[in-house]
């Protein structure tokens, strides 16, 4: 058995209720958790690729190194998995990341926006604005750079006519921040629609921002 069972099963759990919420359609999006390092090397437990989430099993979650390097498991890793490792790496307290597709923060992507503080929540718990990075392939160097950089100290972050992608200390702060992209990607489409969208005041922002702060600790 697994010595990593447990994280493995926290990553499949989190990936079939991505499925199950309409997050993702077939075997898009991708989920992974950081692991307990071995001495120096890094570790992490991350979804494979182009598998049905629904049809996974506990063994079927990868481990691979910070490197990149399979140490656990016989199937490809998700193939945005140096993505999830630039993060680790950039974000030391971030131990959980979610990528989804999910449908009004597509929208949002593919119209090219930002997502300007309009929401308590949206600001305490993912950090102020959720900002769109630049497009780029999946898996090359030049996405990693280009989510880091719109990402910043923040916990949500847009991909250009892709997606959106989460990151928190556990896989459910994780998800939760997934779920407030979405929410607030739908709220801020409304208001687009209706064509009126009152930001947040100054003051609202400081004060959620400090909340965020202390909920966050150390980046």
């Amino acid at each position: 058995m697994s010595q990593w069972r447990e994280e493995k099963k926290i990553v499949l759990e989190a990936a079939q209720k991505m499925l199950a919420k309409g997050m993702v359609a077939g075997t898009a999006g991708n989920v992974s958790l950081r692991l307990p390092p071995e001495g120096e090397r890094q570790l992490l437990a991350i979804t494979p690729s182009a598998k049905h989430y629904d049809l996974l099993g506990v063994e079927d979650i990868q481990i691979v190194d910070f490197q990149g390097q399979t140490v656990e498991g016989n199937l490809n890793p998700s193939m945005e998995m140096m993505l999830h490792i630039g993060i680790y790496r950039a974000r030391k307290n971030t131990n959980a990341l979610i990528h989804t597709h999910s449908v009004f923060a597509s929208a949002v992507a593919v119209a090219g926006l930002d997502i300007p503080p309009i929401l308590d929540d949206q600001v305490a718990f993912l950090g102020g604005e959720i900002k769109l990075a630049e497009y780029a392939l999946s898996g090359t160097p030049e996405q990693v750079a280009n989510v880091l950089t719109a990402l910043e100290d923040r916990n949500a972050v847009l991909l250009a006519n892709h997606g959106a992608l989460s990151i928190g200390r556990t896989m459910r702060d994780a998800f939760t921040a997934g779920e407030l992209i979405e929410k607030t990607a739908k709220i801020y489409l409304l208001a687009l629609s209706i064509g009126k969208t009152n930001l947040l005041p100054a003051r609202a922002i400081e004060a959620e921002k400090a909340i965020y702060g202390m909920l966050q600790g150390e980046i």
